[in-house]
C-alpha cells in the first residue's frame, strides 16, 4: 500500500556534491482509510527504520568556510532534496538560505535576476535590448528606506543576508569551477554578484497584467462592438455595464501598444537559447542521462523545438482550502494549497525549511527570494491563490507637437522625466537608451507623428510591492490574528501589508482557528472602473489605496471550511462598486468541484489528510460533465455517433490518464466544440480576431441554448454538439487508432519539462537536460490543474502541493516537480516527476528528530577565519 524506496549502501554518488537519493512516494488513494494519526506513525516509523542508512554520519558531509556568516550553521538535506537550514539569528539564516539557493539553483536565480533587472543583453546580445529597456522602466525607483520599512523592521537585514549567502556560494565557484553550473560554461558567462537592493527592485514578475485586458477590450469594442466583447471576456458582476471613459478615442490605440510592456513582463520560462547561443557545447558532453523520472527520453513528444517560446498564455490559477477542526478526523485543522504556474525545469518553486531562534518556517517560495510565502511555522499554516484585484491602468496622452517629451495635463503641458542609461551589449558596443516617465508611470509607447503616448500606472512601482517578499511579514505569525495584522500592515510602524500579487490567503493556527484574508494594494478609482484605458490629462487619477482591512474577510465560518480557486468570491453583501476591486476572475469550475467535495463532510463524516490529497489530485471535469449531460439529450442519426454519445454519457467525466473517454472528450471540447460555438455566436471574422470565447459563455450556451442561440436554439446546440463530436472522433482515430478500447488520454497528454538550452544542443545533451515525457491526466478545469497546448503538452499546473496537518506537523505532505536541484547530474533534478504524475506525495518533515532520520547530506557552514 505504502511504497518505501530507500537508497541502498551501494547507491551511486552523483553530482558535484555527491547527493544521495531515496524516494518514498505516498500514493493518492493508497491510504487505505487510515487515520491521520496512523499515517503519521507509519511515516515516522518508516523513517526511523531507515535511519541506519540515511543519517548524515553514514553518508555525505561537507563543510564550507564562508565570508559573511557570523556563527556556524548547517543544512540537512533530506531524501527528497528538501534542505532544512539552521542558524543562530535572522541574518545568518537568510545567509544560509541564499547560499543554499545558489547551491541548488545558481544559474536559474542569476537568469531571473538578470531578466528582472534588465541585464540580458549584457550576456546574450543585442536581441534582448528591448526586453532590458522594459525591465528598467518597471524596476523600483523609489525611496529605498521606505521600501524596506514597508515589509517590516528586518526586511533589509534578511535581504542582505540572502544576497551575501548567494555571493558566498559564487565565491566557492570561483575557487572550485566544478561547482559552477554547466549552463554558465556552455553559454560562456559568469554569475553576477548580488546586492540586497536587487531583491526588491525586481518588479516585472508580479503577475498582475490588467493592462493587457484593457487593450484587448478596447480593440474588440472598436472593431466588433460590445456583443463580441461579452463573448471574449466574462465579467463579474455579470450585469456590469462597460462604459467608454470620456475623452478616450478607441481609434488611437495601436495593436502593438504593449510590446515593451510584454517584453518586460514575459514569463520566467520565456528565455531560451538556440544553437548559436551555446558557445561551448563540449562542456555538455560528460552529462550523464538520468532515469529517475522513470522514462525520460529528453525528446519533445510534440516534435517542437522551442517549447519555452510557444507556451500559451494561461491565467494564473491556484487552489487552496482549509478545513476546521470540527470536521477533521484529528480535531486539528487541515490546510491545503497548490499554486499553479508554468511548468519548466528547474521548477519555479523551491521548498525550504529555515530555522533560527526568531522563527522556524517550512514551505515553498521562489528560489531567488528570501523567506517562505506558502507553508507553516509551527504555529500557523498559510497558503495562497491569486485574488484578481485590478492593479494597473493604461494612460493615453496627447503630446506636444513642438516637444514630444511634453504631455497635456489639465490646462498645461507637463514634462516627462527623461533618464538616459547605458546598456552593455555582448559582442557589441554599449548603447544609450532613453527611459521616459509621466507622473503616472513608465512610458511604453510613443508616436510623435500622431502626437500620442502611452504610460502604465501600476501598484508594483510603489514601495512594498515586490512580488511575494511580503511573506517575510506573516511567516512568523503565531496565530491567525497576527497573520491578519501582517497582511494589513498593522504589526510595525511603516509596514504596508501585502502588496503584490493580490492573493487569497487562507490560514489556520494550532488553536483551531481558520480564516480567509485577501490581500493586495487596491487602487481607489473615484470616477471609472479600470476596464479600459483612460486619458492621462488629469481627469482619471487614483485616490490612493483602500486600507487592507476594507477587503472581505472570513474567520471560522459555520460551514467549517473555506476554499478559493481564483473565482469571483466577493460576498453578496460586499460593495463591488465602492470602489471596484476587479472584474476579471477565473472560471469557477475548480472551486465548484472543491465545494462539491468539501460539502460532503460533517461531524460524522470527517475529513482526513487522505481526503485532501485525493481532492488535490481530482481529475473530474465539470465542463466535460456539462457537455456530456447536454450530449445525452441529443438524437444522433449515425451509428458511430450514437455509440460515442452512449459511451461518453455513461462515463464519470474523470480525466484519468488511462481513460479513453477522456481522450475523446478533451479533443472534442478543446479542439472542436469551443471553436464551433464561438463562431456560431459571433461569426468567423470576429472569431479570427478574439479566438475562442470565454468558456463560461460557451458552456452557458450549451446548458441554456435559449439564452444564446436564435431560432430553434436546442436544434442549433445539438447540431453543434454532434458535428463537432464527429470531427473529434475523426481526429482521435487518426491519433490513436480506430479501436477505442486502446485509447488513453495519457497517450496524447504528456508531462514534459524542457530546459531553456535544450533546443540549442544535440539530442544526447537534450536527454540530460529535459525531463519526461510521462503520461498525464487532467485539464485546465480540473482541481488537479494541468493546462496543455495544442500538441497536448503540459504547460502549467501545480508548481507545489502541500497538505498541512496543523499541529501534527510531521504528518504534513508535499510535492513539487520535477525536482529540487537545477543540476542535471543531481539525483534531485527529476526525482519527483514520476511521483508527481502518479499523484503521490512525500512527507514535509518539520521536527529535528524526523529530519535527522531522513537526512542524506549534511552541509556545515563555518565563518571564514580571519587573520588577527
Amino acid at each position: 500500500m505504502f511504497h518505501l524506496h530507500m537508497a541502498d549502501d551501494n547507491s551511486s554518488q552523483q553530482g558535484r556534491e555527491a547527493d544521495q537519493l531515496g524516494t518514498w512516494p505516498l500514493s493518492r488513494r493508497a491510504f487505505g482509510g487510515l487515520t491521520a494519526g496512523t499515517l503519521g506513525a507509519i511515516q515516522l516509523g518508516g523513517l526511523a527504520a531507515a535511519a541506519t542508512k540515511n543519517t548524515p554520519e553514514k553518508h555525505d558531509s561537507i563543510c564550507y568556510e564562508v565570508e559573511g556568516l557570523k556563527e556556524s550553521a548547517e543544512i540537512l538535506v533530506d531524501q527528497w532534496g528538501v534542505p532544512h537550514m539552521y542558524a543562530e539569528d535572522v541574518q545568518d539564516v537568510a545567509f544560509v538560505q541564499g547560499f543554499n539557493a545558489a547551491r541548488d539553483r545558481l544559474w536559474q536565480i542569476d537568469l531571473w535576476r538578470r531578466r528582472s533587472s534588465g541585464e540580458l543583453s549584457e550576456v546574450f546580445g543585442e536581441e534582448w535590448i528591448e526586453h532590458d529597456r522594459g525591465a528598467h522602466l518597471f524596476s523600483y525607483r523609489g525611496d529605498i528606506d521606505e521600501e524596506w520599512d514597508a515589509y517590516g523592521p528586518d526586511a533589509e537585514t534578511i535581504a542582505t543576508g540572502f544576497a551575501n549567502g548567494v555571493n558566498a556560494f559564487i565565491d566557492q565557484t570561483e575557487e572550485n569551477s566544478d561547482l559552477l553550473p554547466v549552463e554558465f560554461k556552455a553559454l560562456d558567462y559568469e554569475p553576477r554578484r548580488w546586492e540586497p537592493e536587487d531583491i526588491v527592485r525586481m518588479r516585472v514578475h508580479a503577475i498582475t497584467l490588467n493592462v493587457s485586458s484593457e487593450v484587448q477590450r478596447a480593440i474588440t469594442l472598436r472593431e466588433f462592438g460590445e456583443d463580441v466583447e461579452r463573448v471574449r471576456q466574462w465579467l463579474n458582476p455579470e450585469d456590469w455595464e462597460i462604459e467608454i471613459p470620456d475623452g478616450l478615442d478607441l481609434d488611437l490605440i495601436p495593436e502593438d501598444v504593449l510590446d515593451v510592456f510584454e517584453a518586460a513582463t514575459m514569463s520566467h520560462t520565456s528565455v531560451s537559447f538556440d544553437e548559436d547561443d551555446i558557445r561551448n557545447p563540449e562542456v555538455l558532453d560528460d552529462l550523464s542521462v538520468l532515469t529517475n523520472s522513470g522514462g525520460s527520453t529528453g525528446t519533445d513528444p510534440s516534435g517542437k523545438s522551442d517549447q519555452m517560446n510557444e507556451k500559451e498564455e494561461i491565467p494564473s490559477a491556484s487552489n487552496n482550502w482549509v478545513v476546521g477542526p470540527e470536521l477533521t478526523e484529528t480535531g486539528r485543522p487541515i490546510l491545503a494549497n497548490d499554486p499553479h504556474r508554468a511548468h519548466n525545469v528547474p521548477s519555479l518553486r523551491y521548498i525550504a525549511h529555515i530555522s533560527s531562534p526568531e522563527f522556524d518556517v517550512i514551505g515553498a517560495g521562489e528560489p531567488g527570494l528570501p523567506g517562505i510565502s506558502i507553508g507553516h511555522n509551527g504555529n500557523t499554516a498559510f497558503g495562497l491563490t491569486i485574488f484578481y484585484i485590478d492593479q494597473q491602468d493604461l494612460y493615453v496622452y496627447e503630446t506636444n507637437p513642438d516637444d514630444p517629451n511634453e504631455y497635456r495635463y489639465e490646462d498645461d503641458w507637463e514634462s516627462m522625466d527623461v533618464e538616459t542609461e547605458t546598456f552593455e551589449i555582448r559582442d557589441g558596443e554599449d548603447q544609450e537608451v532613453e527611459l521616459k516617465f509621466t507622473q503616472h508611470g513608465p512610458v511604453i509607447y510613443e508616436d510623435p507623428d500622431e502626437n500620442i503616448a502611452f504610460a502604465v500606472r501600476t501598484v508594483w512601482t510603489d514601495p512594498g510591492t515586490t512580488a511575494y517578499f511580503g511573506g517575510i511579514g506573516y511567516m512568523r505569525a503565531e496565530n491567525i490574528d497576527e497573520f491578519q495584522d501582517a497582511m494589513e500592515g498593522e504589526l510595525t510602524p511603516g509596514m504596508q501589508g501585502w502588496g503584490a500579487p493580490p492573493e487569497n490567503q487562507v490560514a489556520a493556527d494550532t488553536d483551531g482557528n481558520i480564516g480567509w484574508f485577501p490581500g493586495g494594494r487596491t487602487p481607489v478609482r473615484p470616477n471609472w472602473d479600470g476596464l479600459l484605458p483612460v486619458p492621462g490629462d488629469g481627469r482619471y487619477e487614483w485616490d490612493g489605496y483602500q486600507h487592507q482591512s476594507n477587503l472581505p474577510r472570513e474567520v471560522n465560518p459555520d460551514r467549517g471550511w473555506i476554499a478559493t480557486a481564483n473565482h469571483f468570491n466577493l460576498p453578496d453583501d460586499y460593495p463591488v462598486d465602492d470602489p471596484p476591486i476587479g472584474f476579471e476572475w477565473v472560471a469557477p469550475y475548480r472551486y465548484q468541484r472543491i465545494a462539491e467535495v468539501l460539502s460532503e463532510f460533517d461531524e460524522e463524516n470527517t475529513h482526513s489528510l487522505e481526503d485532501s490529497t485525493d481532492l488535490q489530485t481530482d481529475f473530474l471535469s465539470i465542463p466535460i460533465r456539462i457537455i456530456t449531460e447536454a450530449l445525452a439529450e441529443t438524437d444522433p442519426n449515425e451509428d458511430r455517433l450514437v455509440e460515442a454519445r452512449d459511451w461518453l454519457t455513461a462515463w464519470d467525466a474523470v480525466l484519468d490518464a488511462d481513460s479513453g473517454e477522456a481522450a475523446l472528450a478533451e479533443v472534442w471540447f478543446e479542439k472542436h466544440l469551443q471553436e464551433a460555438v464561438t463562431i456560431e455566436l459571433i461569426g468567423k471574422e470576429a472569431f479570427d480576431h478574439i479566438g475562442t470565447g470565454d468558456v463560461r459563455v460557451l458552456l452557458e450556451a450549451v446548458e441554456e441554448p435559449e439564452q444564446r442561440f436564435g431560432n430553434d436554439p436546442v436544434a442549433t446546440r445539438d447540431e453543434l454538439l454532434l458535428s463537432t463530436l464527429a470531427d473529434a472522433l475523426d481526429e482521435v482515430e487518426e491519433l490513436l487508432g480506430e479501436n477505442r478500447d486502446e485509447w488513453a488520454w495519457g497517450d496524447l497528454k504528456k508531462a514534459f519539462f524542457e530546459h531553456a538550452m535544450s533546443s540549442g544542443v544535440d539530442e544526447e545533451a537534450a536527454e540530460s537536460l529535459n525531463v519526461g515525457p510521462e503520461p498525464m491526466g487532467g485539464s485546465g478545469y480540473t482541481v488537479w490543474n494541468a493546462n496543455y497546448n495544442d500538441d497536448f503538452q503540459l504547460t502549467s499546473g501545480a508548481s507545489w502541493r502541500m497538505v498541512i496537518d496543523v499541529g501534527g506537523w510531521d504528518n504534513s505532505l508535499a510535492m513539487s516537480v520535477p525536482g529540487q536541484s537545477g543540476d542535471p547530474e543531481s539525483p534531485f533534478y527529476d526525482n519527483l516527476l514520476e511521483m508527481f504524475v502518479n499523484g503521490e506525495y512525500f512527507p514535509l518533515l518539520y521536527t529535528r528528530e524526523a529530519i535527522q532520520d531522513a537526512c542524506t547530506k549534511k552541509i556545515e557552514l563555518a565563518p571564514q577565519a580571519t587573520d588577527d
